[in-house]
């Protein structure tokens, strides 16, 4: 694993220590080539195959699909997490006197188009507090979603703040008891921490791919469960969303029957060069093993977790439980600047978000020694 880590992340072992997974997930070195391969071929675009640029996509549904225990049958790549929750807000069918509920603090992606609806009066917004020490309150969501009038829980699985891991089992299993459509925003989750969607009951799940998946700008999956993909029309029609679009033979005949899978929810065309890039960083998860990637991110940010809430110029947000965190590990300091400072100045690339938090992300690139030097800065 070694040898494919300073291949594919040649930086690694330098004076750089890049703890930013959570905002940018850097490319491997065959995702760069194959998007300069791509590049090329634009330049000469003779040289594309059409049956190459289907199959790659149909290759990122695959590997999607593999990350979360879905069925390819149920992923629609798209551009960003954005577009998959808006392909939530827009096909799930909620009454008006219903109540959509998410929480205070989440990534405005995950905000902003429960907010639209219900301005079209389409249905209420609502948003449950979080605890004096920032964490979401999930003791207050059952005792919400029992009133009976929540038609929509759309939370983050893991928070781009605090870094806190909700418990997608358990808040599945009272939404479908309830008959409550269950939305998920992803991307701080999925390639840092193992998750099976049908087990988690999730309805429509959505990730960009740039973050923790280590993939380009503009690559990213939609989940939709199969039966939703059966049953609910797409808002938005793209021109490869309907039955046998890929016969080009056929495309003037007009006919509106969407296709069997979650193509359906597709609009075209697709960044292919994104999706191939896509598809080259998923293929080093696979051969590394998406569960030696994920012990190694939990190993580091237990690490981190264990001793900075030893140091007592910190202060800990990111639970210490293992079972509520993944790969994002947080906390409070009274001089932040000075703190990221003295990192920048040391090549430890980090984030910085208000309140006086701030926050790293490790990944399999990263190592103990690498923690070492970056605690004993945080210790002054």
């Amino acid at each position: 694993m070694s040898l494919d880590i300073a291949k594919e992340f040649p930086w690694s072992g330098s004076d750089l220590i890049y703890l930013n997974a959570a905002a940018t997930g850097p490319l491997p070195a065959r995702t760069a080539a194959e998007l300069d391969r791509w590049t090329r071929l634009r330049v000469e675009p003779w040289n594309i195959e059409l049956n190459e640029q289907l199959e790659t996509l149909s290759k990122a549904r695959k590997l999607c699909a593999g990350l979360i225990g879905a069925d390819a049958e149920e992923i629609a790549l798209i551009p960003n997490t954005s577009t998959g929750i808006n392909i939530a807000a827009q096909i799930l069918p909620i009454e008006r006197d219903k109540v959509i509920v998410g929480y205070d603090g989440e990534f405005p992606a995950n905000v902003y188009p429960w907010m639209a609806k219900a301005r079209r009066g389409e249905a209420r917004y609502e948003q449950l507090g979080l605890l004096p020490n920032g964490l979401p309150d999930w003791e207050a969501l059952p005792e919400r979603l029992n009133r009976g009038d929540v038609g929509i829980v759309a939370i983050s699985w893991v928070s781009f703040v605090s870094g806190d891991r909700a418990d997608l089992e358990a808040i599945g299993t009272m939404c479908r008891e309830r008959g409550i459509w269950f939305v998920v925003d992803a991307i701080q989750g999925v390639g840092a921490t193992p998750l099976d969607v049908h087990k988690c009951k999730i309805d429509i799940l959505s990730c960009g791919a740039q973050k923790w998946l280590l993939s380009p700008w503009g690559s990213g999956f939609c989940y939709v469960r199969q039966d939703l993909v059966q049953n609910l029309e797409p808002r938005t029609i793209g021109w490869l969303a309907v039955r046998g679009s890929e016969d080009f033979s056929h495309m003037l005949e007009y006919d509106l029957t969407y296709a069997d899978d979650a193509r359906k929810f597709e609009v075209a065309t697709i960044p292919y060069q994104d999706m191939a890039g896509m598809v080259s960083s998923l293929e080093l998860f696979g051969e590394i093993g998406a569960d030696v990637i994920s012990t190694k991110i939990h190993a580091l940010a237990s690490r981190l977790v264990t001793e900075i809430a030893k140091i007592s110029t910190l202060d800990l947000i990111t639970p210490y439980d293992p079972a509520r965190r993944a790969g994002i590990v947080s906390f409070k300091v009274d001089d932040v600047a000075a703190v990221s400072k003295r990192l920048d100045e040391n090549h430890v690339t980090h984030s910085v978000r208000a309140g006086g938090v701030l926050r790293i992300a490790p990944h399999i690139y990263n190592t103990d020694q690498e923690m070492d030097r970056v605690l004993a800065l945080l210790d002054g």
